[in-house]
């Protein structure tokens, strides 16, 4: 995973993820998919690729929620498709959402050990606290 930043779409992988949202038009249905690719994980290692799609994911729940995170270039399609394509996200998703950022905020994260390797790194913990705090509408 190519990565330059903390930020939800500091990194390849969202990114691309992102591109490949917007071109499906399959909106919350895509959202559900990245998250039960993680939640399908179980306990098992959990990719870094699977994470940062789900990370991405839950920006568009956080989004929808009017919650916007840092836009940029690379939120940018994303974010005209959020805001062209208005959608009340469900209970159940919001929940899934929360357990996931919090699966790959724990151990057994291969995304959350490359970020902390060398010692915790605060300001990516920060911005899943964040993310969380958007989709939960905190």
């Amino acid at each position: 995973m190519g990565s330059w930043a903390e930020d939800s779409f500091g990194n390849d992988t969202a990114v691309d993820w992102a591109g490949d949202f917007v071109e499906s038009g399959r909106g919350l249905e895509a959202v559900a998919e990245a998250l039960n690719a993680v939640t399908e994980e179980g306990d098992d290692y959990l990719d870094s690729d699977l994470a940062a799609e789900a990370i991405a994911a839950c920006e568009v729940i956080a989004r929808l929620r009017g919650n916007w995170g840092k836009r940029s270039a690379y939120s940018e399609d994303l974010d005209a498709w959020i805001e062209a394509n208005p959608a009340d996200v469900p209970d159940a998703l919001i929940q899934q959402a929360v357990k996931v950022l919090d699966r790959i905020e724990g151990e057994n994260s291969e995304l959350a050990e490359l970020w902390d390797d060398g010692g915790r790194n605060e300001t990516w913990h920060s911005e899943i606290d964040d993310l969380r705090n958007g989709v939960t509408g905190g």
